[in-house]
């Protein structure tokens, strides 16, 4: 049995969309929809079941606890549901070249460590995929978690309310011994609306949750170098959406409450890995082995860009390459280990012929009649 969990908060018409689309899938076996009724205006109103038979039911919360709803659900979640699909109100799985059952049959195949598999989260009305995330941290829209995990983690931290909450769960994942891996054919349309959205808030958020993140699980030495990256990255984009008042707010906050966040420091493997490091040298190194390349330069920066540049240096030193301008250079590699920006470039850079390098092994462009598509290394 599987479990779909979709926080809500007065979005009828979104989330009656969702159910329309989860009822089209072919599922294969049995389902239930668990709706987190995030203290709406007026109490979610759900059917009784979806058009493809699975039971839906409302867990109806008196406050507003933001990405946490998603823990109440998972407790009111079926015994015989090993994994939970998370969702939200506006984004749902979609079939493309197999039966969504087909997905759910390769879950069940999953080794034990690999407790969560992130979806390919696609935002149709913008032509382009989901920011966030990394190669072991999943975006809470789009992924599958093995519920015994989530509980054993502790689910989300309501501290957080939304933005990085993901960072924090992932962390305590792979602190516990467990792998997050992505399965290309998992796709999930996400419908997020533009209008609306407070971008003061958003800053605010995510500056102090991105570094009450670095704050909790940084090694002692990178800690300092970790929070300026943070604040150095979220400052770029407060000038960029217009939202400095809100970054500002985001910092003041941050500075009361940094020093009370529980620290839990993790092994310099771990931190690699959940920092995508440890995925972009293994990358680089592959992709050189497979098909050396004199020079190199990084193209397209994003989130953790500082982990492709510090793997491609690293290579460079080893192998003598070149580090240089992307005009110039023999191999061009993405800096960026977001998952959807960086399949994105992927794409972009492809047709245009150049050799592209992504900072992950999971992901690989294959270049098919001029389109690139996407598959499982």
């Amino acid at each position: 049995m599987i479990s779909f969990v979709i926080p809500t908060r007065n979005r009828p018409e979104r989330l009656s969309a969702t159910l329309d689309a989860l009822g089209k899938l072919t599922l294969g076996r049995s389902a239930e929809v668990i709706l987190a009724d995030n203290a709406s205006d007026e109490p979610v109103c759900a059917p009784g079941a979806i058009a493809s038979g699975a039971p839906v039911r409302v867990v109806r919360l008196h406050v507003n606890l933001g990405a946490a709803a998603r823990n109440a659900a998972v407790d009111a979640a079926s015994p015989a549901a090993s994994w939970v699909i998370m969702l939200d109100d506006d984004s749902y799985p979609v079939e493309r070249h197999e039966p969504f059952g087909a997905f759910l049959d390769r879950l069940d195949r999953q080794p034990r460590e690999v407790a969560a598999v992130m979806a390919d989260i696609h935002l149709p009305a913008e032509r382009r995929r989901e920011s966030g995330g990394l190669p072991e941290v999943f975006i809470g829209c789009g992924a599958a978690i093995r519920r015994d995990a989530f509980a054993a983690a502790g689910g989300y931290d309501p501290a957080f309310g939304y933005y990085a909450e993901e960072y924090d769960l992932a962390a305590k994942l792979l602190l516990r011994g467990a792998r997050i891996v992505f399965d290309p054919a998992f796709v999930v349309h996400h419908h997020k609306a533009a209008a609306g959205r407070d971008v003061d808030l958003i800053l605010e958020r995510l500056v102090r949750n991105n570094c009450w993140v670095m704050q909790r699980y940084a090694p002692d030495d990178l800690r300092r170098r970790m929070l300026r990256e943070q604040r150095r990255r979220y400052r770029q984009i407060a000038d960029k959406e217009r939202a400095l008042a809100g970054f500002g707010r985001g910092l003041v906050e941050l500075r009361h409450t940094l020093r009370a966040q529980p620290r839990t420091v993790m092994p310099r493997p771990v931190w690699h890995r959940f920092t995508g490091l440890a995925h972009a040298r293994a990358a680089l190194a592959q992709a050189w082995q497979h098909r050396p390349f004199g020079s190199a330069a990084t193209i397209e920066p994003g989130k953790n860009s500082w982990a492709v540049e510090q793997a491609l240096s690293e290579l460079c030193a080893e192998n003598g390459i070149e580090l240089t301008a992307p005009d110039r250079a023999d191999a061009l590699v993405i800096a960026t280990l977001s998952p959807g920006p960086m399949l994105d470039a992927a794409e972009r850079w492809a047709r245009a012929g150049r050799h592209v390098v992504l900072p992950w092994i999971a992901a690989r462009p294959h270049a098919t009649g001029g389109i690139c598509r996407v598959v499982a290394a």
